[in-house]
């Protein structure tokens, strides 16, 4: 039975999913590659069809990813690098590209094929299924700290603490950053839809991933849906989604709201304490009596009056006042856990990958030295970096310095440290320019204790990957020939706007195409988005 007999089939039920998208969601989304691979084999095993319908106009999928191939493939002419390293390392990110195509590729199939209620359902399957695997990762931190507030647990080291956002992964068992992001997409999927309960649980789901960029941008975005393109009860809706919010930032996870102004202040506001050294006042008992206001001289006679009854008390035991003094006052003891000791503390032994890390670049150069400006986040760091290599090298402006030689995650792929995902260790590569530049800055923050490892640090960036590996036509191409593609239906978009500014935002902080799952999860959505609004509009 074909997908279009299936539409037909399922169309009076109510709840009718498309098993088989929704089975190559779950393992697409998966963190694993051999999982996803598996994912693209299965599904053209469904549909075998490769008629991928790229033109120069009203192309079917985005001209972006063969353009980037095609960079690709005449950087590794160009350049002249052909050492078997390199050459397997310029193959891995071929193929990234094209595994791509071919899922975007299956899932605009899908949409063209099965009706748009069946999306629907499938879809919302998909996010609930991912809410009950955080709630999941969730039970388990519970239940190994017993029933208690994670968020304030200081206990194992501070294993979870400010850093059980970390621990809840979802359905792609990938960061927690990823699992923020599926939700930021559902907040705004349902609310578009009116589908408010699912929005209360994407929210609340959202809030324990405890990504503080992830709740900065979803709050700009439903501030700006709330002003601009809303109605009254969605408007409620939002309104609750802000407490949560801040009740989470103000009771659940304190100290991530301390982060948050703590960061604010040292990066936007650039605000220094002033801290003002008062003189020593002596003691109320030794000043004297004109330098003390009314009150204060009443206090002396009650300190100097009670002084005079103890001396006294001491004289009649028979003791000396120098004895008296080394007798302590013992309060009652009150079982508790001591948060001050080493079990409740930060680990400070560097951890085995920190060594490593440190050992791999001196050992590629020995006279290495970590230093940058403490004033400026590592990610705008790593902006200049990119900045000054490109002005220093103006060969490489064009094209851009070559895939998975200075800002992706292929380049710290293959480096062997499993810093992005495994790699072959017969294949093993790392350029001079990304140890000298993007690796550098890494290690100089994960080198540092973990309060540093932050994506506020991190070189992670789409854009920055585009403007040096695929130079200034990579870099053009992303907005033309990618977010041009959606935006050619922008009379159709409707939560596809605020989505597209999402997915944008966090273009800033990882490496995203090569993730190989969100972006996807994007443009599903934004081919739902289309579908369901190219009727009405054709007939506006």
């Amino acid at each position: 039975m074909n997908t279009s007999q299936g539409v037909l089939s399922y169309r009076r039920l109510p709840y009718a999913l498309e098993w088989k998208l929704l089975i190559f969601l779950i393992l697409f989304m998966d963190v694993k590659l051999a999982v996803k691979a598996f994912a693209i084999v299965l599904t053209f095993f469904f549909q075998p069809d490769f008629k991928f319908g790229f033109s120069l106009r009203n192309s079917r999928l985005p001209l972006f990813y063969p353009i980037v191939i095609l960079i690709a493939v005449l950087n590794f002419i160009i350049y002249d690098n052909f050492s078997v390293n390199y050459l397997v390392v310029t193959g891995t990110g071929i193929l990234i590209w094209v595994v791509c195509i071919l899922a975007i590729h299956q899932v605009k199939l899908y949409v063209e094929r099965t009706d748009i209620e069946i999306l629907h359902n499938t879809l919302a399957a998909f996010f609930i299924l991912n809410i009950a695997l955080s709630l999941i990762n969730m039970g388990v931190i519970l239940i190994e700290i017993g029933f208690r507030n994670p968020f304030l647990y200081q206990g194992q080291y501070q294993k979870y603490f400010i850093n059980t956002g970390d621990f809840i992964k979802g359905i792609t068992f990938d960061t927690s950053t990823t699992n923020a992001l599926i939700n930021s997409f559902g907040i705004v999927y349902f609310l578009s839809r009116k589908k408010y309960i699912p929005v209360l649980a994407c929210t609340v789901t959202l809030l324990v991933t405890a990504s503080n960029f992830s709740n900065i941008v979803l709050f700009l975005v439903l501030a700006g849906i709330f002003l601009f393109k809303s109605i009254k009860e969605q408007k409620s809706i939002i309104a609750i989604c802000i407490i949560l919010l801040i009740a989470f930032l103000g009771i659940v996870s304190p100290q991530n709201g301390d982060y948050m102004s703590e960061m604010a202040n040292k990066f936007i506001v650039r605000k220094k304490e002033n801290t003002v050294t008062l003189p020593k006042r002596p003691p109320i008992r030794d000043t004297p009596d004109s330098l003390l206001s009314s009150e204060e001289r009443k206090a002396k006679i009650a300190i100097l009056t009670l002084d005079s009854l103890a001396r006294e008390r001491i004289r009649l035991s028979g003791m000396t006042i120098d004895k008296a003094k080394t007798i302590a006052v013992k309060r009652p003891d009150i079982p508790k856990e001591n948060i001050h000791s080493p079990l409740f503390q930060w680990q400070r032994d560097t951890t085995i990958f920190q060594r490593q890390l440190y050992a791999y670049i001196l050992t590629r150069a020995p006279n290495t030295v970590f230093h940058y400006s403490e004033d400026r986040p590592g990610k705008l760091q790593a902006f200049i970096q990119s900045y000054h290599y490109l002005k220093d090298n103006p060969g490489k402006i064009i094209t851009g310095d070559g895939i998975g030689n200075f800002s992706s995650k292929l380049a710290f792929r293959a480096t062997g440290l499993k810093m992005a995902g495994g790699f072959p260790a017969l294949f093993t590569y790392c350029s001079p320019e990304f140890l000298k530049n993007h690796l550098n800055l890494y290690a100089y923050y994960f080198l540092k204790n973990a309060h540093s490892h932050s994506i506020l640090h991190t070189p992670a960036s789409v854009y920055d990957q585009m403007l040096t590996e695929y130079g200034f036509l990579g870099f053009f191409a992303f907005p033309v020939y990618y977010i041009g593609f959606f935006l050619r239906h922008l009379k159709k978009l409707s939560y596809g706007v605020p989505l597209l500014i999402i997915l944008l935002s966090f273009f800033l902080v990882d490496y995203w195409f090569e993730q190989l799952s969100v972006v996807l999860l994007f443009e599903l959505l934004m081919f739902m988005n289309i579908k369901q609004n190219s009727k009405s509009v054709e007939h506006a």
